[in-house]
């Protein structure tokens, strides 16, 4: 399934940092998190400023459907390669990247006011084509890098992914304090150069051998394959339940604090300036530490921290408005919370078998994302009914069913990385 073999000394994991395929990583992660945000907060914004109804802004958001359903074309993404000279990765990721690019600058012809189906019917072409490139940009990273290599890999697109929303959700808003909102999104799809040049500068990944020949194979096999697997079912469970205590938790935060006595500039200036930056941090040291650690051992720490970080929520409550306890538990969540993603990232890329890449990880990253659409609408009532210290270590208690599952993973985990070398073949069993 994956090498875990920490063995890299200090310089090599300088050398793997410092590498132009680290760099590719976190620039395609910028391309990725940029156009998210263009059909959400700075859409809404434009929507609103022009006096669109509540009810449609609303109805609006059903463009995202795309992100969640991603899977369902993936398998033409495996299975047909565009333009040979480019290769069956690069070759759909310049496509994708390029319609993108004018359906974001289609967004800009829009008139709100006079043609709301105008708007959301250019909205949902952005997202179509923001998750056809996000298929590809897993699948590549995948691919180009080494097993041991997937957790920097993966910390360093998640955080390009969120300098891409930072830049498209709080420049794009504050641009528009200057300029027309269609100049705001003609800027922003010439911002999607960065992608596109990263994609006709950077290396094709190696072909594995066996993948699909017919469009049978690349809908049919992936499923197979996987599931043939040692703990199939399990690893599922642990996908959806690793982080689901962090994700309950993080969903009432804001709440939480405002009922603690904390000011909107508190908030605005602890959570959102020193969370960032927490969660960028704690992403790039759990990628280095993955180096060292290997994915078993980061995923059992980083749980833990997360675990207590969580915790820590309820010490707050005790303590009330303290602004110094308040950045502390912020910033302890948000390294816990960055290191967390990007081994629970690198693991899922790791499951993935290389003929069937972008089908198995479209897959299992739409399954990631089913907790945080469905213990969003119980927390509510959990913290009020438990109040805010018993629903924080709840949540506590919700992440050990994760981390008990892990102990299931250990026997074959411990022996491929005692195996001579990575499979190429990604997860076979």
């Amino acid at each position: 399934m994956f090498s875990d073999r920490p063995q890299h000394s200090l310089w090599e994991v300088l050398r793997i940092v410092c590498s132009g395929r680290m760099l590719v990583a976190l620039l395609m992660g910028f391309s990725s998190g940029l156009p998210l945000l263009l059909t959400g907060s700075v859409l809404q914004a434009w929507m609103t400023q022009e006096g669109v109804d509540l009810g449609t802004i609303g109805l609006v958001a059903l463009v995202g459907l795309p992100y969640t359903l991603k899977f369902a074309w993936a398998p033409l993404l495996d299975r047909f390669t565009l333009v040979a000279r480019l290769g069956r990765r690069r070759g759909w990721l310049l496509l994708s990247q390029v319609l993108l690019m004018l359906a974001i600058a289609g967004i800009s012809l829009t008139h709100p006011a006079q043609s709301p189906l105008g708007v959301a019917f250019a909205a949902l072409l952005v997202t179509f084509f923001s998750a056809s490139q996000d298929i590809v940009i897993d699948a590549y990273r995948r691919e180009s890098l080494a097993d041991e290599e997937q957790g920097l890999g993966a910390s360093l697109a998640v955080n390009g992914y969120r300098v891409g929303m930072l830049l498209a959700s709080g420049g794009g808003l504050i641009l528009a304090d200057h300029i027309p909102f269609p100049a705001v999104y003609l800027l922003m799809a010439a911002t999607m150069l960065v992608g596109i040049l990263t994609t006709l500068f950077c290396l094709e990944p190696a072909v594995m051998a066996g993948t699909p020949k017919t469009l049978h194979e690349a809908i049919v096999q992936p499923f197979l394959e996987y599931f043939s697997r040692q703990d199939a079912v399990l690893i599922l469970l642990f996908i959806m339940l690793y982080k689901l205590g962090d994700i309950m938790a993080s969903n009432m935060t804001t709440p939480f604090f405002l009922d603690l006595g904390f000011s909107k500039t508190e908030i605005g200036t602890v959570v959102k300036l020193f969370g960032f930056w927490a969660i960028v941090s704690g992403g790039l040291l759990g990628g280095v530490l993955m180096l060292r650690l290997g994915i078993y051992r980061s995923l059992w720490l980083f749980g833990i921290l997360q675990a207590v970080s969580i915790s820590s929520l309820a010490v707050l409550a005790e303590l009330g408005h303290n602004v110094v306890g308040l950045a502390t538990v912020v910033i302890f969540e948000n390294l816990s919370f960055g290191m967390g993603t990007s081994a629970y990232v690198a693991f899922m890329a790791s499951l993935t078998n290389k003929r069937f890449t972008a089908t198995q990880y479209a897959l299992l990253s739409s399954l990631m994302g089913i907790p945080r659409v469905i213990v969003a609408a119980p927390t509510g009532y959990l913290a009020a009914y438990l109040g805010w210290e018993g629903f924080f270590l709840l949540c506590t208690l919700i992440a050990i069913p994760g981390l008990w599952l892990l102990t299931r993973f250990k026997v074959w985990m411990v022996q491929e990385s005692e195996a001579p070398s990575p499979s190429l073949s990604g997860a076979t069993k």
